[in-house]
């Protein structure tokens, strides 16, 4: 890869903004960073190769830290959500055997044997696109709380199962693998935890704050490239360990100045390549001699919406379920490693990610008919902290000592 080629990647990339620029449509950024992707790779004009090591190295970078955003955006420290933990689960558990039983019935009469796959698609939620829609509009009141725990659960459980799921003749060596990830990200949580509670972590911003030494950043980027490498010395997804890692972090607390270094690295560079690079790695030619795969990803998209609604039978209303049905997450780290695996057939990479955009449709749907049935949030103010509100790094800190 070259400059010139990073140079138009970032370009190009700048369709994502421009898309998502008209407030009333609530499209995610990274829509029209895939459509970038798609339009200069593989399916059309062919002015990058997605299969270039650099491109491909620098992708999967910004796919980490696209799941550390992701597990940032679960808000656990919201003691709001507690109470509705209860219900939360209920309704994800609900829509897990709904999908468990509608993947196999998908896998059946589309011929491809991938019921589990599809099973952790269908009951995947992504907090990462829900939470901004959220706050965007403004929603709130006890129904839109009650929805988080459910989203966040789905969220996690699915991103645990999906290297079980996507590659079942190894579900051994992936559960070790993940448990593995899994058990470091926890050994770095408890680390911070206790560098927070001797007062260790103040004293380091503070210094590096004013010698502008980004130390809190660079730290948290070395832990993040531990535990992905140790992602893939166990053959398991670095989505894991970014999204595992982003819990703990969240968990904790965000201070607001290395949440706002972050979403600049993120989302000002990495994220955009990784996305371009993803449309530009799916081939949608293949549509062409796989038109099966075009009802596959219809299905799988409706399939999911449908999936969600099991909430209206625990008094969840449809715009809320609409809303929740939304992913990306999963179905991207599903299309990127099942590719890298050699696990699916030609087109259904293609097939997993049209699924996604029409949740992702859905969920536009849902959040404008939730705004006008009144669903929005009181002014309520919060209480004194210095960390920043979980996945809104825009926030501003509630603690006069905080400093941007």
């Amino acid at each position: 890869m070259t400059f010139a080629q990073l140079a138009l990647v970032g370009l190009v990339a700048l369709l994502g903004p421009l898309l998502a620029y008209p407030a009333r449509w609530h499209l995610p950024v990274v829509l029209g960073e895939l459509v970038a992707g798609v339009a200069i790779g593989r399916t059309g004009f062919r002015w990058v190769d997605a299969s270039d090591p650099t491109f491909s190295f620098i992708a999967q970078v910004g796919f980490a830290l696209v799941m550390f955003v992701a597990g940032t955006h679960v808000p656990v420290r919201d003691p709001a959500l507690r109470p509705a933990l209860k219900s939360g689960l209920v309704r994800a558990l609900s829509i897990a055997v709904a999908a468990a039983v509608l993947g196999i019935v998908i896998a059946r009469v589309s011929g491809v044997p991938h019921a589990a796959l599809y099973a952790v698609l269908l009951a995947s939620s992504s907090a990462a696109l829900i939470l901004p829609v959220v706050d965007g509009l403004g929603l709130g009141g006890p129904q839109v709380i009650g929805m988080l725990p459910q989203v966040a659960l789905a969220d996690s459980l699915c991103i645990v199962a999906l290297p079980l799921a996507i590659d079942p003749h190894h579900a051994l060596r992936a559960g070790g693998g993940a448990a593995a990830v899994i058990a470091a990200a926890v050994v770095a949580w408890l680390a911070l935890r206790e560098l927070e509670r001797r007062g260790i972590r103040r004293n380091v911003h503070r210094i590096s704050e004013r010698r502008l030494f980004a130390v809190e950043l660079r730290v948290q980027l070395v832990i993040l490239a531990a535990l992905a490498a140790l992602a893939v010395a166990t053959h398991v997804s670095i989505m894991l360990a970014g999204f595992a890692f982003g819990l703990g972090v969240t968990a904790i607390g965000e201070p607001r100045r290395l949440a706002k270094q972050l979403f600049a690295l993120t989302e000002g560079f990495l994220s955009p390549v990784f996305f371009v690079w993803l449309g530009a790695e799916l081939d949608l030619r293949t549509f062409g001699s796989h038109p099966g795969m075009i009802a596959l990803g219809l299905v799988l998209g409706l399939g999911a919406c449908l999936t969600h609604l099991v909430g209206r039978a625990f008094g969840q209303p449809v715009s809320l379920g609409l809303l929740a049905s939304a992913q990306l997450g999963v179905p991207v780290a599903a299309a990127t490693v099942g590719s890298q695996l050699g696990v699916l057939r030609p087109g259904e990479s293609a097939a997993l990610i049209l699924g996604a955009l029409i949740t992702i449709a859905a969920a536009v749907v849902g959040g404008g008919m939730a705004a006008r049935a009144g669903m929005f949030a009181e002014a309520v103010p919060a209480p004194g902290t210095e960390h920043v509100a979980p996945g809104n790094p825009s926030a501003p800190p509630t603690d006069p000592q905080a400093s941007t």
